[in-house]
């Protein structure tokens, strides 16, 4: 099954998709959010071209489990894609996703600007491996 998995931000939102057994997950993109509608157009037409059967958004709850500002932002966000295609929305606890992908880009080599531009993709790919290997799929 293709994926796409999302790292949400009010910034920039990063991708990752896997491989169509599910086995490998690579970073794709990160989207630098201009308007709502242009975010939207853009996932939509990403969605369609890589032949994205499901869509996973990274929730950002607290360390406690509970919900936050954020949290209620990714939950919207991710509402108002599934209300724009059929293929189904789920989402995934996202704890911590950022340190760890902060981890990876740091044992990868990468640093100053180009591990910043390389964050949000790779906490997506952090979403998407942990969605797949919990077996959700």
């Amino acid at each position: 099954m293709r994926a796409l998995g999302i790292d949400f931000g009010l910034k920039r939102v990063g991708l990752a998709v896997c491989d169509p057994t599910g086995t490998l997950v690579s970073p794709l993109t990160t989207l630098t959010r201009t308007t709502r509608d242009a975010l939207f157009d853009e996932l939509i037409e990403i969605i369609q071209n890589e032949s994205i059967e499901t869509v996973v958004v990274g929730l950002p709850l607290s360390l406690e489990g509970d919900d936050t500002l954020t949290t209620r932002q990714a939950r919207n966000f991710a509402e108002s894609l599934a209300r724009r295609t059929d293929v189904p929305v789920r989402l995934m606890d996202e704890r911590l996703t950022s340190a760890e992908a902060e981890e990876e880009l740091n044992a990868a080599g990468l640093r100053g600007k180009k591990k910043k531009m390389a964050l949000d993709s790779q906490a997506a790919v952090i979403i998407l491996r942990s969605w797949l290997e919990s077996g959700q799929s």
